[in-house]
């Protein structure tokens, strides 16, 4: 993959932690608030996207079968090409990659890519669990719901549990990634929780779901996030800060070993990481920062290691051996990630690393900013399958020279 493509522009809300019954913006109300953000960081209007593209991802809230459409009718444009992704938190990186492909094969030359979500204002089965279709039927109520599995957290301690059973992983090196985030969001106007923490009362919080920890958890919040992607030769046009992106993978439904019984310490980075490095054509040593999907600290870590960053069940270890600070050695989540920044629904969260490496890449990121990056990569993991991490994983590469 050459560098093709660039994002221009980009909005992110800011997010809301509205309880059910109380005012909030409705979904449609935040699309348009993130593509009016996003517009004007590139300083376009909707006008420009009349005949183009428009990328549209799936939320919890949709309230029609032909979402994408709907949403263009609610913006007012008029594209040729509709684009609808329903990875979870991979929904912003395949909407990128589909984008991109169309671009390159001359049907568009730019797609306004937009999501959003409200999922505290669903009615909820129990405090901060939304009543989701996800959750109302198929594989979660068939395998884990009649079983007391109620949400991520208790389906991903499993997964945890095994991770540090196999390899000597430490609750202190995961807490180390945490605490980081929560130092980033102080940096960060944006994040729903800036207050910092320390190691010792991240050891000391309360447990969830063994070994799963309550500053392990994502805040669920409302909000939208948006970037626009055109062909680089218009990039140039409009922006003397375009990002490209230089190098991508994609792995779906990925398993490791048996599908009645897979190592479930791997995920799918273990493939499409690999493929990002060569399409961009760049080494590991080359990479700026690394903003990974954070649902929980392991998965950071499990990325890190499928990435090939370290080898497998050295994470723990590499985090001990870097300065994770957006001014250390290894800048990590820069923005505070999802655990303090907040994540808008099951499906858009995988916008904010994204945005974040454009928002390094192009500068912007105020008090803690990267001295000098050239090459960022992001990542997006969507879904949570029965008895594996991750059903989709996205790894994305970006420069700001092409």
């Amino acid at each position: 993959m050459s560098a093709d493509v660039a994002i221009v522009g980009y909005g992110r809300t800011p997010y809301s932690r509205n309880k059910p019954g109380e005012r909030s913006l409705t979904v449609d109300e935040y699309i348009a608030w993130a593509a009016e953000l996003a517009l004007a960081s590139a300083g376009m209007s909707k006008s420009d996207f009349d005949g183009q593209g428009l990328g549209v991802a799936h939320a919890e809230v949709a309230h029609t079968v032909n979402w994408s459409a709907a949403v263009a009718e609610m913006l007012g444009i008029s594209p040729q090409s509709l684009l609808r992704a329903d990875q979870g938190g991979c929904s912003a990186g395949s909407l990128l990659i589909r984008a991109s492909a169309m671009i390159k094969a001359g049907i568009v030359d730019r797609v306004l890519v937009v999501g959003a979500d409200t999922p505290l204002s669903m009615p909820s089965v129990a405090p901060g669990l939304p009543l989701s279709p996800e959750r109302t039927r198929g594989v979660f109520w068939d395998f884990q719901g009649p079983f007391g599995v109620m949400g991520a957290s208790a389906q991903f301690a499993l997964i945890q549990q095994r991770y540090m059973h196999e390899y000597p992983i430490k609750l202190e090196q995961l807490g180390k990634v945490a605490v980081t985030t929560r130092y980033h969001a102080s940096l960060n106007p944006a994040a729903i929780y800036r207050t910092p923490y320390t190691l010792e009362e991240y050891m000391n919080c309360r447990v969830l779901s063994d070994p799963i920890r309550l500053y392990d958890c994502v805040p669920i919040v409302n909000g939208g996030l948006a970037y626009i992607v055109t062909s680089a030769e218009t990039a140039r046009k409009i922006t003397d800060k375009p990002v490209y992106l230089l190098g991508a993978g994609e792995a779906n439904n990925y398993y490791r070993g048996s599908r009645s019984l897979p190592d479930v310490t791997y995920t799918g980075f273990s493939e499409s990481g690999p493929r990002a490095f060569k399409n961009a054509g760049v080494t590991h040593k080359q990479i700026d920062f690394l903003e990974p999907y954070d649902d929980y600290p392991f998965i950071v870590s499990m990325t890190i290691e499928d990435l090939g960053f370290c080898k497998k069940g050295e994470g723990g270890r590499f985090i001990d051996e870097h300065d994770l600070r957006f001014n250390g050695d290894f800048p990590l989540l820069t923005d505070g990630g999802q655990m303090s920044g907040g994540q808008p629904g099951g499906a858009i969260g995988g916008f904010a690393p994204l945005i974040e490496a454009v928002t390094q890449l192009r500068g912007e990121a105020g008090a803690r900013q990267v001295k000098d990056p050239s090459i960022g990569m992001a990542c997006g993991f969507g879904g949570i399958p029965y008895g594996r991490p991750g059903r989709t994983c996205i790894a994305m590469i970006f420069g700001n020279e092409a």
